[in-house]
Protein backbone atom coordinates (compact mmCIF):
# COMPACT_ATOMS: atom_id res chain seq x y z
CA UNK A 1 0.00 0.00 0.00
CA UNK A 2 1.12 3.28 -1.05
CA UNK A 3 1.71 6.01 1.79
CA UNK A 4 -2.01 7.45 2.83
CA UNK A 5 -1.88 10.93 3.47
CA UNK A 6 -5.09 13.80 4.17
CA UNK A 7 -5.35 13.78 0.50
CA UNK A 8 -5.73 10.57 0.15
CA UNK A 9 -8.64 10.30 2.66
CA UNK A 10 -10.10 14.01 1.29
CA UNK A 11 -9.82 12.21 -2.42
CA UNK A 12 -11.96 8.94 -0.89
CA UNK A 13 -14.65 11.70 0.41
CA UNK A 14 -14.60 13.09 -3.27
CA UNK A 15 -14.94 9.85 -5.09
CA UNK A 16 -17.64 8.09 -2.26
CA UNK A 17 -15.25 5.54 -1.30
CA UNK A 18 -15.94 4.44 1.98
CA UNK A 19 -13.55 3.67 3.98
CA UNK A 20 -12.54 1.46 7.29
CA UNK A 21 -10.02 2.35 9.60
CA UNK A 22 -9.12 0.94 13.29
CA UNK A 23 -7.16 1.49 16.33
CA UNK A 24 -3.48 0.30 17.33
CA UNK A 25 -1.86 0.37 19.62
CA UNK A 26 1.11 -1.98 19.21
CA UNK A 27 3.76 -2.84 16.97
CA UNK A 28 2.18 -6.19 15.64
CA UNK A 29 -1.22 -5.01 15.34
CA UNK A 30 -0.65 -2.18 13.28
CA UNK A 31 1.77 -3.80 11.37
CA UNK A 32 -1.28 -6.37 10.34
CA UNK A 33 -3.84 -3.61 10.25
CA UNK A 34 -0.87 -2.21 7.19
CA UNK A 35 -0.68 -5.44 5.42
CA UNK A 36 -4.50 -5.40 5.13
CA UNK A 37 -4.34 -1.91 3.75
CA UNK A 38 -6.28 -0.20 6.36
CA UNK A 39 -5.76 3.05 5.24
CA UNK A 40 -5.47 5.03 9.04
CA UNK A 41 -4.57 3.61 12.45
CA UNK A 42 -6.08 5.18 15.55
CA UNK A 43 -3.59 5.22 18.66
CA UNK A 44 -6.99 5.90 20.87
CA UNK A 45 -6.65 7.79 24.54
CA UNK A 46 -9.40 4.24 24.50
CA UNK A 47 -6.02 2.23 25.09
CA UNK A 48 -6.58 3.41 29.02
CA UNK A 49 -10.21 0.64 28.94
CA UNK A 50 -8.64 -1.64 26.62
CA UNK A 51 -5.22 -1.98 27.77
CA UNK A 52 -5.11 -0.53 31.36
CA UNK A 53 -8.08 -1.78 32.37
CA UNK A 54 -9.38 1.86 33.50
CA UNK A 55 -13.34 2.77 33.73
CA UNK A 56 -12.76 5.20 31.36
CA UNK A 57 -10.12 7.34 29.32
CA UNK A 58 -9.70 9.91 31.93
CA UNK A 59 -6.22 8.47 33.06
CA UNK A 60 -4.59 8.29 29.96
CA UNK A 61 -1.66 10.36 30.03
CA UNK A 62 0.54 12.16 27.06
CA UNK A 63 3.31 9.41 28.23
CA UNK A 64 0.87 6.64 27.67
CA UNK A 65 0.18 7.77 24.29
CA UNK A 66 3.58 8.81 23.30
CA UNK A 67 4.63 5.67 24.00
CA UNK A 68 2.13 3.63 22.24
CA UNK A 69 2.06 5.84 18.96
CA UNK A 70 5.68 4.96 18.59
CA UNK A 71 5.28 1.67 18.76
CA UNK A 72 2.69 2.17 15.86
CA UNK A 73 4.15 4.67 13.79
CA UNK A 74 7.38 2.02 13.85
CA UNK A 75 5.55 -0.74 12.47
CA UNK A 76 3.65 1.01 9.54
CA UNK A 77 4.69 2.00 5.93
CA UNK A 78 1.32 2.82 4.21
CA UNK A 79 -1.31 3.86 6.80
CA UNK A 80 -1.57 7.30 8.02
CA UNK A 81 -0.75 7.48 12.01
CA UNK A 82 -3.52 9.67 13.90
CA UNK A 83 -2.75 9.92 17.99
CA UNK A 84 -5.33 11.06 20.34
CA UNK A 85 -4.22 13.91 23.05
CA UNK A 86 -5.50 12.58 26.62
CA UNK A 87 -7.69 14.33 29.01
CA UNK A 88 -6.59 17.88 29.92
CA UNK A 89 -3.78 18.09 27.33
CA UNK A 90 -4.95 20.39 24.45
CA UNK A 91 -6.80 23.23 27.54
CA UNK A 92 -4.38 26.20 25.77
CA UNK A 93 -3.08 26.88 22.46
CA UNK A 94 0.33 26.41 24.22
CA UNK A 95 -0.40 23.37 25.96
CA UNK A 96 -1.70 22.14 22.69
CA UNK A 97 1.49 22.50 21.04
CA UNK A 98 3.61 21.14 23.62
CA UNK A 99 2.23 17.91 23.83
CA UNK A 100 1.52 17.61 20.34
CA UNK A 101 5.10 18.31 19.41
CA UNK A 102 5.64 14.94 21.22
CA UNK A 103 2.87 12.50 19.28
CA UNK A 104 4.52 14.09 16.16
CA UNK A 105 7.84 13.36 16.99
CA UNK A 106 6.72 9.91 18.20
CA UNK A 107 5.32 9.13 14.76
CA UNK A 108 1.85 10.41 14.05
CA UNK A 109 0.55 12.68 10.86
CA UNK A 110 -2.34 13.60 12.98
CA UNK A 111 -3.82 14.73 16.57
CA UNK A 112 -7.54 13.85 17.55
CA UNK A 113 -9.03 16.32 20.18
CA UNK A 114 -12.70 16.52 21.75
CA UNK A 115 -14.64 19.16 22.06
CA UNK A 116 -17.07 21.97 20.63
CA UNK A 117 -16.19 25.78 19.45
CA UNK A 118 -13.72 26.70 22.47
CA UNK A 119 -11.09 24.25 20.33
CA UNK A 120 -11.17 26.77 17.35
CA UNK A 121 -7.56 28.49 18.59
CA UNK A 122 -6.41 25.40 19.80
CA UNK A 123 -7.09 24.19 15.82
CA UNK A 124 -5.77 27.21 14.72
CA UNK A 125 -3.07 27.46 16.92
CA UNK A 126 -1.57 23.68 15.87
CA UNK A 127 -2.01 24.64 12.27
CA UNK A 128 0.20 27.34 12.22
CA UNK A 129 2.75 25.03 14.06
CA UNK A 130 2.63 22.26 10.92
CA UNK A 131 0.31 19.83 13.41
CA UNK A 132 -3.01 18.87 11.53
CA UNK A 133 -5.86 17.98 13.11
CA UNK A 134 -8.90 15.54 13.77
CA UNK A 135 -11.74 16.81 15.55
CA UNK A 136 -14.21 14.81 17.67
CA UNK A 137 -17.67 15.69 18.21
CA UNK A 138 -21.12 13.89 19.37
CA UNK A 139 -20.21 11.08 22.23
CA UNK A 140 -16.71 12.28 23.60
CA UNK A 141 -15.15 10.26 26.22
CA UNK A 142 -13.15 12.54 27.89
CA UNK A 143 -16.54 14.40 28.92
CA UNK A 144 -17.73 11.19 30.13
CA UNK A 145 -18.31 13.07 33.84
CA UNK A 146 -19.80 15.87 32.39
CA UNK A 147 -22.59 13.87 30.50
CA UNK A 148 -23.30 11.52 33.63
CA UNK A 149 -22.59 8.23 31.50
CA UNK A 150 -21.89 6.69 27.75
CA UNK A 151 -25.21 8.25 26.71
CA UNK A 152 -26.34 8.88 22.89
CA UNK A 153 -25.84 12.43 22.26
CA UNK A 154 -27.76 14.76 19.39
CA UNK A 155 -31.40 13.38 19.68
CA UNK A 156 -32.87 16.35 19.94
CA UNK A 157 -33.79 19.04 17.34
CA UNK A 158 -31.86 21.61 18.72
CA UNK A 159 -28.71 19.88 19.71
CA UNK A 160 -28.59 18.52 16.55
CA UNK A 161 -28.38 21.97 14.83
CA UNK A 162 -26.29 22.81 17.33
CA UNK A 163 -23.57 19.78 16.65
CA UNK A 164 -24.05 20.44 12.68
CA UNK A 165 -22.93 24.12 13.28
CA UNK A 166 -20.50 22.66 15.40
CA UNK A 167 -19.06 20.60 12.91
CA UNK A 168 -18.69 23.84 10.44
CA UNK A 169 -17.23 25.80 12.48
CA UNK A 170 -14.00 22.99 13.10
CA UNK A 171 -14.38 22.21 9.54
CA UNK A 172 -13.66 26.22 8.88
CA UNK A 173 -10.67 26.32 11.54
CA UNK A 174 -8.91 24.02 10.00
CA UNK A 175 -9.74 21.03 10.85
CA UNK A 176 -8.59 17.87 8.16
CA UNK A 177 -10.68 15.17 9.37
CA UNK A 178 -14.02 14.90 11.93
CA UNK A 179 -15.18 11.93 13.73
CA UNK A 180 -18.70 11.77 15.16
CA UNK A 181 -19.77 9.36 17.82
CA UNK A 182 -22.80 7.81 19.01
CA UNK A 183 -25.23 10.04 17.40
CA UNK A 184 -28.32 9.03 15.32
CA UNK A 185 -27.82 7.89 11.76
CA UNK A 186 -29.48 10.62 10.30
CA UNK A 187 -27.40 13.30 11.90
CA UNK A 188 -24.36 11.19 11.19
CA UNK A 189 -25.56 11.51 7.70
CA UNK A 190 -26.45 15.37 7.77
CA UNK A 191 -23.05 16.47 9.18
CA UNK A 192 -21.18 13.81 6.16
CA UNK A 193 -23.04 15.82 3.27
CA UNK A 194 -22.54 19.49 5.13
CA UNK A 195 -18.81 19.27 5.18
CA UNK A 196 -16.01 18.95 2.54
CA UNK A 197 -13.69 17.39 5.13
CA UNK A 198 -13.95 13.37 5.58
CA UNK A 199 -16.61 12.41 8.19
CA UNK A 200 -15.85 9.05 10.30
CA UNK A 201 -18.52 7.63 11.91
CA UNK A 202 -18.66 5.18 15.29
CA UNK A 203 -22.00 4.31 16.26
CA UNK A 204 -23.27 6.89 14.00
CA UNK A 205 -24.53 4.56 10.88
CA UNK A 206 -23.38 3.50 7.80
CA UNK A 207 -23.72 7.29 5.67
CA UNK A 208 -20.53 8.88 6.80
CA UNK A 209 -17.52 8.78 4.62
CA UNK A 210 -15.49 6.33 7.03
CA UNK A 211 -16.24 4.11 9.67
CA UNK A 212 -13.41 3.76 13.14
CA UNK A 213 -14.01 0.78 15.40
CA UNK A 214 -11.71 -0.15 18.51
CA UNK A 215 -9.65 -2.93 17.39
CA UNK A 216 -10.67 -4.99 20.28
CA UNK A 217 -14.67 -4.69 19.61
CA UNK A 218 -13.86 -5.60 16.13
CA UNK A 219 -12.44 -8.76 17.02
CA UNK A 220 -14.95 -9.58 20.37
CA UNK A 221 -12.65 -9.35 22.76
CA UNK A 222 -13.52 -6.15 24.47
CA UNK A 223 -13.34 -6.27 28.30
CA UNK A 224 -17.08 -5.96 30.05
CA UNK A 225 -19.60 -4.30 27.82
CA UNK A 226 -19.97 -4.72 23.64
CA UNK A 227 -20.75 -1.62 22.19
CA UNK A 228 -24.44 -2.17 20.40
CA UNK A 229 -21.96 -0.41 17.20
CA UNK A 230 -19.60 -3.28 17.67
CA UNK A 231 -19.52 -6.68 15.33
CA UNK A 232 -17.45 -9.53 15.85
CA UNK A 233 -15.45 -10.05 12.65
CA UNK A 234 -13.00 -12.30 14.63
CA UNK A 235 -16.03 -15.00 15.19
CA UNK A 236 -17.24 -14.68 11.71
CA UNK A 237 -13.58 -15.14 9.80
CA UNK A 238 -11.81 -17.30 12.19
CA UNK A 239 -8.59 -15.44 11.19
CA UNK A 240 -7.33 -11.91 12.31
CA UNK A 241 -6.29 -10.81 8.35
CA UNK A 242 -9.36 -12.24 7.33
CA UNK A 243 -11.57 -10.23 9.55
CA UNK A 244 -9.56 -6.81 8.69
CA UNK A 245 -10.01 -7.95 5.36
CA UNK A 246 -14.20 -8.54 6.22
CA UNK A 247 -14.44 -5.38 8.36
CA UNK A 248 -12.82 -3.15 5.30
CA UNK A 249 -14.89 -4.88 2.61
CA UNK A 250 -18.46 -4.61 4.65
CA UNK A 251 -17.99 -0.69 5.27
CA UNK A 252 -16.84 -0.06 1.54
CA UNK A 253 -20.08 -1.83 0.62
CA UNK A 254 -22.36 0.11 3.21
CA UNK A 255 -23.11 -2.86 4.90
CA UNK A 256 -21.81 -1.90 8.10
CA UNK A 257 -22.81 -0.76 10.25
CA UNK A 258 -26.44 -1.82 9.39
CA UNK A 259 -29.61 -0.60 10.87
CA UNK A 260 -29.32 -2.86 14.02
CA UNK A 261 -26.34 -1.24 14.86
CA UNK A 262 -26.73 2.23 14.49
CA UNK A 263 -28.85 5.09 16.77
CA UNK A 264 -32.29 6.63 15.32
Amino acid sequence: MSKVTLSTLRRYKEEKKKFGTITAYDAAFAHLFDECGVPALLVGDSLGMVMQGRESTVGVTIDDVVYHTGCVARAVTGALVIADMPFMTYDTPEVACRNAARLMQAGASVVKIEGGVWLIPVIERLLQNGVPVCAHIGLTPQFVNVFGGYKIQGRSESQAQQMVETALKLQDAGASLLVIECVPAPLAEEVANRLDIPVIGIGAGNKTDGQILVMHDAFGITPGHTPKFARNFLKETGDFHKAVELYLAEVANGNFPNESQSFF
